[in-house]
Order: C-alpha cells, then sequence, then structure tokens
C-alpha cells in the first residue's frame, strides 16, 4: 500500500515556499496531490485551468506529484483519494492558530485523517501569494519568490498596469 498525501490549497499563485513543500513532500510520501481549491467566493487572479496547467507544468518532472481539483469539504476529497494524510504548510507562528483549529476540525470530521505540519525553507518563510500578486500587480520583482513561470504569467497578467517582475523596488 503506497503512503498518499493531499497537500490543498488555491495557489493563486503558486509560490516557491509551496514548491518547497510539496518537494519535500514528495520525499516523505510515495505520492503527492497538490489538491487546488475552487472557491467559487473568491475572485482568483489565475483561473483554475491556468493553476492546474501552471502547477503542472512546474512539477512535470515529478512523476509523484500529482495536481488535481476539489470543492466542497476537504476531508471528503481525501477521504475520496483514499489517502490518509493531509499536509499543510506553516510559516509563521500567526498560521498556526487557523491551521491547528482546522486541523482539528478536519480531525473531528474524518479521525482517520491526520494532518501533517511542513514549515517552507527559510527563505521563503515571509512569502505569501497575497503578497506576491500585490508585489506583482505594483509592479516589483517577484524574481525568486515564484517559479519561472508564475513570475511569466504575472507579468502578462499585469503588463498594462505595472511592471510586475521588473528589477525595481520591491
Amino acid at each position: 500500500m503506497s503512503r498518499l498525501a493531499v497537500y490543498p490549497g488555491s495557489f493563486d499563485p503558486l509560490t516557491n515556499g509551496h514548491v518547497d513543500i510539496i518537494t519535500r513532500g514528495a520525499r516523505l510520501f510515495d505520492r503527492i496531490v497538490v489538491a487546488v481549491l475552487v472557491n467559487a467566493q473568491k475572485a482568483p487572479l489565475f483561473t483554475m485551468d491556468e493553476r492546474v496547467a501552471i502547477a503542472r507544468q512546474v512539477f512535470q518532472d515529478h512523476p509523484n506529484v500529482e495536481v488535481d481539483t476539489f470543492d466542497g469539504l476537504l476531508v471528503d476529497y481525501v477521504e475520496r483519494r483514499q489517502a490518509p494524510v493531509i499536509v499543510r504548510g506553516l510559516r509563521a507562528v500567526s498560521d498556526f492558530e487557523v491551521e491547528f483549529q482546522m486541523a482539528l476540525m478536519n480531525q473531528r470530521l474524518n479521525g482517520r485523517i491526520d494532518t501533517i505540519f511542513m514549515m517552507p525553507a527559510e527563505q521563503y518563510t515571509y512569502i505569501s501569494s497575497r503578497m506576491i500578486k500585490e508585489v506583482a500587480s505594483l509592479g516589483g520583482t517577484v524574481h525568486g519568490l515564484v517559479p519561472d513561470i508564475v513570475e511569466q504569467k504575472l507579468r502578462e497578467k499585469f503588463a498594462g498596469g505595472g511592471r510586475a517582475g521588473g528589477r525595481g523596488q520591491s
């Protein structure tokens, strides 16, 4: 029986912090599913198809990384995938309270599923998708903080209003 883990998120956009956790998770588990959340109540910068395509391109050379989408309760999706583990990232102490509450609720909803917390590499601990979008929209550089394909796609999204990805100040 292979060990499968699910790493859920909106990944709008995928950051190098996400990539770090996914890559290390792929070493810990036989397979890891990057589960992109479909959330109709949010207005993401990237469409679902774009986020999935970006993640698949970034992990194309990682055969044990799969990219999928889900909506509804995470534990229902994880149960359908027959995965015993949810992987969540913790950047700072401020993330812990919310993540801890979600892990406890997921445990209550389905006691067969455990949550494992992973910290990204030190150089990515301050990165968030929200911050990346803000910096890129204002013309700041996100080079080295996101995969190259994400940097390119951000430049395309903000081509009319800023210099996303340029070498200016952030």
